[in-house]
């Protein structure tokens, strides 16, 4: 055959949970895991910054004192299977945090995940990402922050298993984080990042 390649396809050196979790807990940078695969983690803009900083001065306020909690983007999160560990940049528990082991660094049961998209990460946010978040059983909203333009998009699973998707474009609407029963208007979460 013309367009036949006979260079042998490059080997693949599967990385299993326990040793993802080894190295990661040893490095100074943060690493996604995706079946097999760990995935450097790239820097973050001053935008998608100052959206998460928004976002943990409204919500975080608005849970103070109540049974739900928001975490920052350091606590991992993990799938049941242990084949996806990601790095949301906020996630939200109501109720106890159940922990994958005795480290205390990797959450089982967020209920609402937050990505804020970036050039470097939409393809990713947008796409197998979420097929990964699917797969916990507690989460029931999955909400996308564009950081160069005015887009929400919230992904919800409703009663019958479905997930449905709503998309936020206008400056004067709102968020509404329905597991936590909380609004929070799009220009608070896009207050001073230019847009």
């Amino acid at each position: 055959m013309e367009n036949e390649v006979k260079e042998p396809a490059p080997k693949f050196n599967y990385v299993s949970p326990d040793e993802y979790l080894a190295m990661e807990r040893a490095s100074k940078e943060k690493h996604e895991y995706f079946d097999g695969y760990v995935v450097a983690m790239s820097g973050a803009s001053l935008e998608h910054n100052t959206i998460a900083g928004n976002l943990f001065t409204e919500i975080g306020y608005f849970l103070k004192g109540k049974e739900c909690r928001l975490y920052p983007s350091d606590l991992r999160v993990s799938t049941p299977n242990r084949d996806t560990y990601i790095y949301p940049d906020a996630s939200i528990v109501c109720g106890m945090p159940e922990m994958e082991d005795d480290k205390f660094d990797t959450l089982k049961n967020p209920v609402v995940v937050f990505e804020i998209l970036s050039p470097s990460t939409q393809k990713n946010d947008i796409g197998y990402k979420f097929l990964w978040y699917q797969q916990i059983p507690n989460l029931k909203e999955y909400i996308m922050i564009d950081s160069r333009k005015i887009f929400v998009q919230a992904v919800r699973k409703e009663q019958n298993g479905a997930w449905r998707f709503d998309d936020i474009t206008n400056r004067d609407s709102y968020l509404h984080t329905q597991s936590i029963n909380f609004k929070i208007s799009i220009t608070e979460i896009y207050t001073d990042t230019g847009l």
